[in-house]
């Protein structure tokens, strides 16, 4: 217990330590500090308990468990007022609104009956917990450390005049770790909504944090999505405690698996995590995110925010399946994987494309959950542990490589092999490891592929194959960027903060660290969650789980993968006795302009540019039918859980 209440509470110390301080040197001693702490906690608490199967916790006394209950109260209250002041102010109806339905709803429940429901253990431990620990203690802290070389740059483009607000910053995301550990642990439903509408008032204030108009309206955005999820999380809440008289998540999940009078408090608990993991048609409130910086664009992506939606997915796969919340949920998440894959194709903002790859690959996992049979939860869980590692390298790589060429647009990186060497190493190993074997997250999608089969849902199967050609294609267009049109320019990486590269070096050490690692993290620690959680699957589990992936091509792949990553970052850089005139098709005219002479023996320069088939694929063609078919599979879901599980 003592390790949750560290992991909990002590970013809330850092957050108000960081909240006063206004030196930069002093800022940064308390941010690496305690970046180191929370990461050693998180690792301290996997190396005690994984292996443990689960373990229950509990506040010392009963007086305890009412004060944390008050305190919970007290700060979702004090939330909705923070954002009916926010929306009255910026005269923002909608979350106005939504707030005043429901922070009643919540006060009312807690205090007439919550308070008479018993809780027999408030917190939990498990090697799910465990692992979503680890990657907020460890990417987390690491995009916290980042932030503070890449917002003394931030700051030092501030206009005459302009406040420097970094201490809110650095106290809104420490904050946002707080909240994260507080919600993979809670095994109370009230504690974990709390947790859950704090991640939610964290990622709207940060997204507004340069108060531009643009930054304003995309906050507003965000939080009125996420509020429509926070009053379905409320909901399912109350459905339960009034129809159940329970408020623990494992035995809402013991209750689920049953069906009948629980869809509905279910199908509530998904769309909550939909909304929360930007899935269709909740998405644009993620891709709006991108006008906030880098910092908080990777840490809303990798280790918080969208985590918790999958998070909570995962937790209720049990419940899922071949129901009315589990059809809702597959189908949405395989229609998010495959559209916003398609979409991705024609962007060329370098953000832009990792946001629409984060919604398809959240999308993916999301489908995995609903699937909720063991090898489609083991596909999920090594989707979100790769995604995690790679999303967080390549959004810090973006933020780095933007601040020293200007610009985040695909089509101006070319020559970053010869500018930024380092950096476009480790930009490309982010790129492959999302899409390449032998990496991890193409073998977790075959055997997310493998589970669609099984289940024998031809449209996940359409869903998938299609979005992963998609995905194919975007990302192998970002990748000959990086590796082609090499020239004698002069390199600019030599202004990076040191905090930058720390961190950006540690996410590529994990990226590849897991890949490597992926037969002994699948035996030790995801096949045996999935066997205690699916108690009846657990005889031969490991076979069933991994049917596709025997163990020896596991071991196969991280062999692979390891030799992939040394010859990526290992290799020595070429000296300049090394330089040769870059190929051109043709008799070279001018290597430094790029002209040659083509097959008239005309001069022409060479060009290089991506497709981006905007007609095919752009936003203004996909979006609308997007968002119109996700809400009718959400609305259809809904009813026919109402009308199923007795709703009415």
């Amino acid at each position: 217990m003592s390790l949750i209440a560290f992991l909990v509470l002590f970013p809330l110390l850092a957050a108000a330590l960081l909240l006063v301080l206004r030196d930069d040197k002093a800022r940064s001693v308390v941010t690496y500090v305690s970046a180191a702490l929370i990461a050693f906690a998180a690792i301290l608490l996997a190396v005690t308990y994984l292996g443990a199967g689960v373990t229950y916790f509990n506040l010392p006394s009963d007086a305890a468990d009412e004060a944390v209950s008050i305190i919970a109260l007290l700060v979702d209250i004090a939330l909705a007022v923070y954002i009916i002041a926010k929306s009255a102010k910026y005269r923002k109806w909608l979350p106005l609104v939504l707030a005043l339905i429901q922070a009643p709803l919540v006060a009312v429940f807690e205090l007439t009956k919550a308070g008479s429901i018993p809780v027999d253990f408030g917190f939990y431990i498990d090697n799910l917990s465990i692992i979503m620990a680890l990657i907020i203690g460890i990417i987390g802290s690491g995009i916290c450390v980042y932030a503070v070389g890449y917002m003394r740059d931030h700051a030092a483009h501030l206009k005459e005049g302009e406040k420097d607000r970094r201490p809110v910053f650095f106290a809104l995301m420490f904050t946002f770790l707080s909240a994260m550990f507080l919600l993979v642990f809670a095994n109370n439903l009230m504690w974990m909504f709390t947790a859950w509408e704090i991640t939610t008032v964290c990622s709207f204030a940060l997204i507004g944090y340069t108060r531009t108009e643009e930054a304003i309206n995309n906050s507003f955005r965000q939080i009125w999505m996420n509020l429509i999820g926070g009053l379905a999380f409320a909901a399912a809440i109350v459905l339960i405690g009034m129809q159940q008289s329970v408020l623990e998540l494992d035995k809402v999940i013991n209750l689920g698996i049953g069906g009948g009078i629980m869809l509905l408090p279910i199908a509530c608990l998904g769309l909550a995590a939909c909304t929360k993991a930007a899935q269709s048609p909740f998405h644009s409130w993620l891709l709006g995110a991108m006008v906030a910086p880098t910092p908080t664009s990777a840490l809303l992506h990798s280790s918080t925010m969208v985590k918790a939606g999958v998070f909570l997915l995962i937790k209720l796969a049990p419940c899922l399946g071949f129901n009315a919340p589990g059809i809702m949920i597959m189908i949405v998440g395989g229609f998010t994987f495959l559209m916003c894959s398609c979409m991705a194709i024609s962007q060329s903002n370098a953000k832009r494309v990792l946001a629409y790859s984060t919604i398809a690959n959240l999308g993916l996992i999301t489908a995995c959950a609903g699937v909720g049979t063991p090898a489609a939860i083991w596909a999920a869980i090594f989707l979100l542990i790769f995604h995690a590692c790679a999303k967080s390298l390549l959004f810090l790589c973006v933020g780095t490589a933007e601040h020293h060429i200007g610009s985040r647009n695909i089509e101006d990186m070319d020559y970053l092999f010869e500018r930024m060497p380092n950096l476009a190493r480790f930009m490309l190993l982010g790129i492959l490891v999302m899409f390449i074997a032998p990496f991890g997250m193409l073998v977790s999608k075959w055997a997310a592929f493998t589970s669609f089969i099984e289940s024998g849902n031809l449209l996940l199967i359409l869903f998938l194959a299609f979005g992963s050609a998609a995905t194919f294609f975007f990302w192998a267009k970002w990748m000959g960027k990086l590796v082609t049109c090499c020239g004698n320019k002069q390199v600019i990486e030599g202004s990076i903060h040191k905090p930058e590269w720390v961190s950006i070096g540690l996410m590529a050490a994990l990226a590849s660290l897991c890949s490597v690692l992926f037969p002994i993290i699948s035996k030790g620690v995801v096949v045996p969650y999935i066997g205690y959680v699916l108690a009846s699957h657990s005889t031969g589990f490991y076979a069933q789980a991994i049917a596709a992936i025997s163990a020896d091509n596991l071991w196969l792949v991280a062999i692979l993968a390891l030799f992939t990553a040394v010859v990526m970052l290992g290799l020595p850089k070429a000296g300049s006795n090394d330089e040769l005139d870059v190929y051109l098709a043709g008799a070279n005219v001018d290597n430094d302009g790029r002209l040659f002479k083509n097959s008239f023996g005309q001069p022409m320069a060479y060009t290089q540019r991506n497709w981006y088939l905007e007609g095919f694929f752009g936003e203004a063609r996909l979006d609308k039918p997007t968002v119109a078919i996700s809400l009718a599979v959400f609305v259809f879901g809904i009813f026919a859980a109402m009308l199923i599980g007795g709703g009415f």
